[in-house]
């Protein structure tokens, strides 16, 4: 892809999930952004999709013409309980290819005003504190490291300190 090349956010669609798919099974299988161990099928993407449709959270797309879909961001409930009601989840997502030219932090910023304009409080993210990307990412967007599980996580046969970062909307 050219750096020159025009690169739209724009709101997901189902046909936009195996692309989607095919972005997170890569980070399944070579990083440690998902604590995922298995790769996921297209019916589990499309049903997690359709899942955050019904519930009207947001699910957003970076595409470019030649090279189609390049990440993708999305939140949901940080946890279920009513007094968590206030509080969402986001991850976000960059192809290998496209890492490294902002499409993180235009993802993130009309996520981030679609869960304010849901009524959220605050946004939270759980990185693997040892991303240095991802927690650069965050902390320009505007993100504080709220805190940090020393050893929480276990992937690729080693343990991974977890830090929670958040936005106050």
């Amino acid at each position: 892809m050219e750096t020159t090349e025009t690169i739209v956010v724009r709101a997901a669609r189902r046909d936009d999930m195996a692309a989607v798919l095919a972005i997170y099974n890569d980070a399944v299988a070579h990083t440690t952004a998902t604590f995922d161990y298995d790769l996921r099928a297209l019916a589990r993407q499309q049903s997690l999709f359709d899942d955050k449709q019904h519930d009207g959270y947001g699910f957003i797309v970076a595409e470019a013409e030649a090279a189609g879909v390049l990440g993708f961001a999305t939140y949901g409930l940080f946890r279920s309980r009513p007094g968590w009601r206030f509080a969402c989840e986001h991850s976000v997502y960059v192809g290998a290819a496209a890492r490294r030219r902002g499409l993180g932090r235009r993802l993130i910023a009309p996520l981030v005003e679609h869960a304010r304009g849901r009524g959220f409080h605050t946004m939270v993210g759980v990185v693997d504190a040892g991303n240095a990307a991802s927690m650069a990412l965050h902390h320009a967007c505007g993100f504080e490291t709220f805190g940090l599980l020393k050893e929480a996580g276990f992937k690729f046969d080693r343990w991974l300190d977890v830090a929670f970062v958040g936005l106050r909307l």
